[in-house]
């Protein structure tokens, strides 16, 4: 992907749905931007250890981030003690993720991969595989989501977890839009909101205090549907959390985070009806 300062999204932006379109979303201005936008310092703060407890009460040592970004959750893992290997399927974010992590005293180790072709790409097994950032929604089609859940689920050991969020879209789509701009995307000025929503794109607008702005096309994946095709591919247990809640109410997270285990548990579903 060539690096450039601006997006392409043709003559009818809100008429692109497809999954590869993001090589030419995450360019090399947005990916400067970024950092502006999450402002690491205050996610940090707010989002508190929820990632770092939930895979140490687990065990977990060896992560694969999935979508790395710039690189927010990769250095707070190896920080916490972890084992990472970080891929994006942008060359521009894991340039900047490189950059970041080299500020905080890590050298990154980064792959350039498609989730869709994660196992030709990226050798190993990992303990846990996280995917955060909203970033599965990029994924427009049913059988691009199928295909990514399952590479997640074969470079995952036998008791592997899998941690993936995602806006809540259920509530955008049916009540419209609102954010408390608390836990994900923290910069001071910033603005990250939804231009256009229909059952098939939420198109973001990403608003900086420079005038710049950036967009983003996203598919609007519904909890329970998505919880839905992680257990069809065979994850077994899943936990979904509301702004790092255990306990909310439906309309209220802007984020859900699930929480899926690997580990094979017989009779799972009788136990839990």
């Amino acid at each position: 992907m060539d690096s450039t300062h601006a997006q392409s999204f043709g003559d009818n932006p809100i008429e692109v749905r497809e999954t590869d379109h993001y090589k030419h979303e995450y360019i090399e201005g947005i990916a400067d931007k970024w950092d502006e936008l999450i402002d690491w310092d205050t996610r940090a703060k707010n989002e508190g250890d929820f990632f770092i407890s939930a895979l140490k009460e687990r065990g977990v040592k060896k992560v694969l981030d999935v979508s790395t970004g710039t690189g927010f959750h990769s250095v707070r893992l190896l920080k916490a003690g972890f084992e990472v290997v970080s891929v994006d399927g942008s060359a521009d974010m894991l340039a900047k993720a490189f950059e970041n992590a080299r500020k905080h005293g890590y050298i990154l180790r980064t792959v350039l991969a498609d989730w869709r072709f994660l196992n030709r790409d990226v050798h190993g097994e990992y303990d846990a595989i996280i995917c955060l950032g909203n970033s599965f929604t990029h994924l427009f089609k049913e059988r691009d989501r199928r295909k990514a859940l399952a590479e997640y689920y074969a470079m995952l050991k036998h008791d592997g977890l899998l941690v993936l969020d995602q806006r809540n879209y259920d509530t955008i789509l049916d009540h419209g839009y609102s954010s408390k701009h608390i836990y994900h995307y923290c910069g001071e000025n910033v603005t990250a909101e939804p231009e256009h929503v229909d059952e098939g794109l939420t198109r973001f607008k990403y608003s900086f205090p420079d005038g710049s702005e950036f967009h983003l096309n996203m598919f609007p994946l519904r909890k329970n549907y998505l919880r839905r095709l992680m257990k069809e591919v065979g994850f077994q247990k899943i936990e979904t959390y509301g702004d790092f809640q255990e306990t909310y109410h439906e309309a209220e997270p802007d984020f859900f985070t699930h929480v899926a285990e690997k580990r094979y548990v017989p009779d799972l579903e009788e136990e839990q009806n």
